[in-house]
């Protein structure tokens, strides 16, 4: 049966990298009109795109489209390598050759690399970039070979560095500020998206429960109507009222058989299977232990007794949290402790491994929250978290309540 998460995570997957061959197109396509304003500026009528001539040797005015419309192409890859290569660009004309850097088409390059950095960049590498060009835009702009746009005339001044230095600012801000909402809109999403699952696996672990129920308590109505009907059989003169208790049973158990019904999965097994118990950790262990990983288990306290919703309860529980070190602890060792207080089953499982698991990210399973609902049944408590050493611990604590913690067996 796969997991609603599974098709969540699948379709989010194709939805990625449909993104991504639009992203790349789209920016194969801002790299080519980049270094095609820039060639027409080197080679062509600078006139036509109201840039100044770019002069110099004739190897400068060949790789320049490359160094300044190329990188553009990385700009969501590459954002501060992108920013960096652009600027090493302008710095090598301004260098050799006496030309200015003016025009729509530096304009087009400069504003776009500026807000790609920071839309794209985390917000360090945004912000080591425009410490690292800083001192070359103010080197260019203060010889008057650097002016954007509303700037007139070849003669530097500070109020053209300083509008330089807004200019690309503002569009840096821009970018910075759209990655900021896509940010918070997929952690948004991403919030949503584990918030459903939390919900389904409980879901999920509530029909679960629901169906192990009705194999215990039908078992206990079984042997009450049996019982009746053979009290019944011996002629005595309770008949009446152990005919009323076969019936009240055997309604119960068709009540109980049609609510079962109604929980079970189209995906469930039709054939009944024994419930699991604690008896039954020693085999489970066994198999983990065939699966690579070294398991220690510990059972102490008196648990022969235990009320059978309990006792597959913990069950559960262990094989969950056992499960999930198998998947992501990754080389370890495991310790299961059970125990019994009065009133109180508890249940450990630690691991010493490097990984880290829980309810994960779309896909990946609902182990803590299906054991989470296991405790909530009984109004008990389960925890989990990181040890401080490494590794993982999962503590479960499942209260029997007052007529329970005497041991006796539910009727």
């Amino acid at each position: 049966m796969a997991w609603p998460g599974d098709t969540f995570g699948g379709m989010q997957a194709v939805g990625r990298l449909a993104g991504d061959d639009q992203g790349v197109l789209a920016d194969a396509g801002l790299g080519i009109a980049g270094a095609g304003l820039i060639a027409v500026a080197a080679w062509g009528s600078p006139r036509l795109i109201g840039s100044e001539a770019i002069v110099g040797p004739w190897w400068l005015l060949a790789v320049l489209p490359l160094l300044l419309g190329g990188p553009l192409v990385v700009r969501r890859r590459e954002p501060l390598l992108m920013w960096l290569a652009i600027w090493a660009g302008i710095a090598l004309l301004c260098l050799v050759a006496d030309n200015s850097v003016r025009g729509l088409a530096f304009m087009f390059v400069l504003f776009a690399a500026a807000y790609s950095l920071g839309a794209h960049a985390s917000l360090r590498h945004a912000v080591v970039g425009l410490v690292l060009t800083a001192p070359v835009v103010a080197v260019v702009s203060h010889r008057g070979e650097l002016a954007l746009a509303f700037s007139q005339g070849r003669q530097a001044s500070s109020a053209t560095v300083a509008l330089t230095f807004l200019q690309l600012l503002a569009f840096w801000l821009a970018g910075v500020l759209v990655h900021a909402r896509r940010q918070a809109a997929s952690l948004a999403a991403r919030s949503a998206a584990l918030q459903r699952q939390a919900e389904q696996a409980a879901a999920a672990e509530r029909a679960r429960i629901a169906r192990e129920l009705h194999d215990i308590v039908a078992h206990h109505l079984s042997v009450i109507v049996l019982q009746a009907a053979g009290a019944g059989a011996s002629g005595k003169s309770a008949g009446p009222v152990l005919e009323k208790i076969e019936n009240s049973a055997r309604q119960a158990l068709d009540e109980t058989s049609r609510l079962l019904n109604v929980l079970r999965d189209p995906d469930d097994e039709a054939e009944l299977t024994p419930q699991p118990a604690i008896g039954e950790l020693g085999a489970l262990a066994a198999s983990v232990r065939a699966a690579g990983l070294p398991v220690n288990l510990v059972i102490g306290g008196n648990l022969a007794a235990l009320p059978a919703v309990v006792d597959v309860s913990v069950y559960r529980i262990v094989q969950e949290a056992l499960t999930n070190v198998l998947k992501h602890a990754g080389p370890a060792r495991a310790e299961v402790t059970i125990g019994r207080e009065r009133d109180t089953v508890t249940i450990e499982v630690t691991d010493d491994g490097t990984g880290q698991y829980g309810n994960g990210s779309p896909g990946r399973g609902h182990g803590l929250a299906g054991m989470r609902e296991r405790a909530a049944v009984f109004g008990g408590e389960l925890v989990a978290g990181p040890r401080p050493g490494g590794g993982f611990t999962v503590r479960a604590r499942l209260p029997l309540g007052d007529r329970l913690s005497l041991g006796d067996e539910v009727p």
